[in-house]
């Protein structure tokens, strides 16, 4: 069968800072290949939806995905389901991804017929046997499926991420990807979930608290056949497993493979398992990604990062000394006033690390959800992208985004001004020689996107798909805000235990 899987367009944040290739996708459309299936890929990050129409006219997929891994672009993705089922009444529309699996039941009634199904979970475990049955029959059988009709078996999780690698040559817009210099950029990952249990994150619910690691030589031989000179290593967390991120490193080392890297951590995992970074630093690890959250011991606390004030700025002298450049994420509570944003704009002039900052927001499958949903001021999926506030300010709306956006824009010219773009002229150059102008664009960007009259304005438009408000769920068991409730079933001589 013909398969078209489809990235919906760029969320506010990612249209500066950030374009990252869509590496679930691609590997969702690996799963597909593998299972005899033709499969294009359309990425509306660097594609239009004119691009969509014409791919779809001339393809005629006899299934379509979207993938839905934030509930910000859910209503174009309905939309664009729509338009698709006028075109071709007959092909079989699915939703599939992190957040969509939260809240399938409701959008498929939001829907109206324009999506017949979701996949909850994993997607690689679900592409072969979803496809089999849209073809032989047999829908409700398929691990993870939503229809209007209910659910079927519970979602399967893959036993090991070595594979389906990620089917990159599908992607004939390569090039347009990229984390901030690194530029271009390709992502992969290492492991794959997340033991913590923060209270504003939904990536330990969604895997059941699982974690699972590729092996060290698939890890490697991926690395060495990626073609891009830069990487984004997606882990939610990486180097929890210091042997892990050794034995990969020494993998590379034989191989000899150079690359830049960007990835994410902690704070406690960066000073526990420092002779890791240090070893990485060594092989080109530039940018680190680092989840503070909060500048205080009751921030912290209430977002239970399991981390004190104290083990953050140790950890940045850490990433200091290493020579990693380190982005610091900061939560902007809703509840803050003007002292406490003039408190963050001084501290993020008196370090040298980047500074972002991202809207608390409770997420479909995080606690806060629980707690928080039912002060909702809104319930348009457009808003829930931790750059608008969805629950109430103690400013007034309007002053909160001044503020917020006032913020924002002194950390901007800190780091992306035209100071930073004269001191960075030969990375800069570089890229332009190369014909690589993300990188450029993301340097004068700002003031196009964050705008506080903009942000106001999109409390305004008129709503058609809402946020479904959540279940009483007793956040005490915890295991009821699962997707996955189970570790993968243990196949053959080659299965490794999916526990880190």
């Amino acid at each position: 069968m013909r398969v078209l899987l489809v990235h919906p367009s760029a969320l506010m944040y990612s249209e500066i800072f950030l374009r990252l290739e869509p590496l679930g996708l691609e590997r969702v459309a690996a799963a597909a290949r593998d299972a005899g299936h033709e499969v294009r890929v359309v990425d509306l990050q660097v594609l239009r939806h004119r691009d969509l129409r014409r791919v779809v006219h001339s393809f005629r997929p006899h299934v379509l995905g979207f993938s839905l891994n934030y509930l910000a672009n859910i209503p174009e993705a309905i939309d664009l389901s729509r338009a698709v089922k006028q075109a071709l009444p007959d092909c079989f529309v699915f939703f599939g991804g992190h957040s969509v699996s939260f809240v399938a039941d409701d959008v498929l009634r939001q829907a109206r017929g324009a999506v017949d199904a979701v996949v909850r979970g994993e997607g690689e475990p679900a592409m072969a046997p979803l496809l089999e049955a849209v073809r032989d029959g047999g829908l409700r059988e398929v691990p993870g499926i939503v229809t209007i009709d209910g659910h079927g078996p519970a979602p399967r999780m893959l036993h090991s991420i070595d594979s389906p690698r990620p089917a990159r040559d599908l992607m004939h817009h390569r090039r347009r990807y990229f984390i901030g210099e690194l530029d271009p950029c390709a992502s992969m990952e290492f492991t794959r979930g997340c033991p913590w249990d923060c209270s504003f994150c939904s990536a330990w619910t969604f895997y059941g608290r699982s974690y699972r690691k590729a092996t060290p030589e698939a890890a490697a031989d991926e690395m060495a056949s990626i073609a891009e000179p830069n990487v984004f290593i997606v882990d939610d967390v990486a180097f929890i497993r210091p042997e892990h991120g050794d034995a990969i490193a020494a993998q590379l080392e034989r191989r000899r493979v150079r690359k830049q890297y960007y990835l994410e951590t902690r704070a406690d995992v960066l000073l526990r398992h420092t002779e890791v970074f240090e070893r990485w630093a060594r092989l080109g690890l530039r940018y680190m990604f680092l989840g503070m959250e909060a500048l205080d011991a009751e921030g912290l606390e209430l977002f239970r990062k399991r981390v004190n004030p104290d083990d953050n700025f140790r950890a940045l002298r850490t990433a200091r000394r290493l020579g990693i450049n380190v982005a610091i994420n900061l939560i902007v509570d809703p509840a803050w006033d003007a002292e406490r944003f003039r408190l963050v704009r001084e501290f993020a002039l008196s370090v040298p690390e980047i500074v972002h900052l991202t809207v608390m927001t409770p997420y479909p499958g995080t606690e806060i959800w629980h707690t928080e949903s039912r002060r909702l001021t809104t319930r348009d999926y457009r808003l829930f992208d931790i750059q608008h506030a969805v629950v109430p300010t103690t400013l007034p709306l309007d002053r909160f985004y001044e503020e917020l956006v006032r913020t924002q824009s002194v950390i901007n010219r800190k780091h992306l001004g035209l100071r930073t773009a004269f001191g960075a002229a030969r990375v800069l150059a570089g890229r332009l020689a190369h014909g690589q102008t993300n990188f450029a664009r993301m340097l004068w960007k700002f003031n196009g996107v964050y705008n506080p009259r903009r942000q106001l304005a999109d409390h305004r438009r008129p709503v058609r798909y809402e946020l479904p408000l959540p279940p009483r769920i007793p956040v005490e068991d915890r295991r009821e805000l699962y997707i996955h409730t189970r570790s993968a079933p243990r196949s053959g001589p080659s299965a490794r235990p999916s526990g880190g």
